[in-house]
């Protein structure tokens, strides 16, 4: 991590790691990349598919596996990881060790309004009216939060830049 700058972003599905990820890539002039999207070129599948063939435990499995070696790259990069990537195979301490983790803390009203137009691309979400998507992200957050909880930089709100970011990881690389 001396020589290369690996942010890896954290938070609940719809937080934003996607979108501003691409922000920070961009401002930085890093390469963007996405996790779930890495996944799915390496198995030439979707991920709703390695759902529905293999289960959770091998996606998780597959999970790592990439995001192991993606953090393993010799250059700096900006990795959108999935939403539960953090909570499994201890895969937070792995991002932590090789890289910076940033959690996207964005209020549970928020995801929810944002998810309710784009439930068709998430298939966790998918057939859940406005009510059930917001109860599955309470049980989500209660789930996760431990392990977003101990990224090294935490963004909360809904109006965070590219350019607060980039001066938390100078003061965070300085120390």
């Amino acid at each position: 991590m001396k020589n290369n700058l690996k942010v890896v972003l954290v938070g609940l599905p719809g937080s934003g790691k996607s979108t501003f990820g691409k922000q920070l890539a961009s401002s930085l002039n890093f390469p963007y990349y996405d996790l779930d999207q890495l996944i799915e070129e390496k198995y030439q599948m979707k991920i709703p598919e390695i759902f529905s063939m293999y289960g959770e435990g091998k996606f998780r499995t597959w999970e790592t596996e990439t995001l192991e070696q993606v953090l393993d790259w010799d250059r700096s990069f900006i990795l959108a990881s999935g939403g539960g990537c953090p909570c499994f195979n201890n895969n937070m301490d792995l991002i932590n060790e090789k890289g910076v983790s940033v959690y996207l803390d964005v209020p549970l009203e928020e995801i929810a309004k944002r998810l309710g137009s784009k439930v068709q691309n998430r298939p966790m979400f998918q057939d859940l009216d406005s009510g059930e998507i917001t109860l599955k992200l309470k049980n989500l957050d209660a789930d996760r939060s431990h392990f977003y909880n101990q990224a090294k930089i935490k963004l909360s709100g809904t109006d965070f830049s590219a350019e607060l970011l980039v001066s938390e990881l100078i003061s965070l690389l300085k120390n």
